[in-house]
């Protein structure tokens, strides 16, 4: 028996909100899918080069208020970056919350403006300590 893995789907509040969030941890649109009937738009976003890597953003037009209030049944989405500093510094400085900062030079939790919680790991072994990340706290939950 063959499988392969298609996609993530994560449902989005607001469609622009969450593509920028996604934007900053450097994925990019590479299907789009409008349904005038259904009222919804599809919006699949992976890293360059891995389009069978991808989100899928599922967002309702009309709203989704079934949506649960902290979306923790889903689990986490899970990226490895090249420095795990420079990203979340540079998430930072696009004002999103580090929730479990990479104290250990490997490891990294954010949500997405949808309260998705995605994981950074360091490629390759992890980063020596550094500050201010070795000594910040948790915030929120991840």
């Amino acid at each position: 028996m063959k499988i392969k893995y298609l996609h993530t789907m994560v449902r989005v509040k607001d469609l622009e909100k969450s593509k920028a969030f996604y934007e900053l941890l450097g994925l990019v649109e590479t299907r789009r899918k409008d349904s005038e009937s259904g009222r919804f738009s599809l919006v699949f976003m992976s890293p360059p080069g891995q389009e069978d890597a991808a989100v899928e953003m599922t967002w309702n037009w009309d709203g989704d208020d079934g949506l649960p209030s902290d979306s923790r049944h889903f689990g986490h989405l899970a990226y490895s970056v090249e420095n795990i500093y420079d990203i979340c510094q540079h998430l930072m400085d696009n004002g999103v919350t580090i929730n479990r900062p990479p104290r250990d030079g490997h490891m990294a939790f954010v949500r997405s403006p949808d309260n998705i919680s995605v994981e950074l790991l360091q490629m390759g072994d992890p980063l020596e300590k550094q500050e201010p990340w070795a000594s910040m706290e948790n915030t929120g939950h991840w």
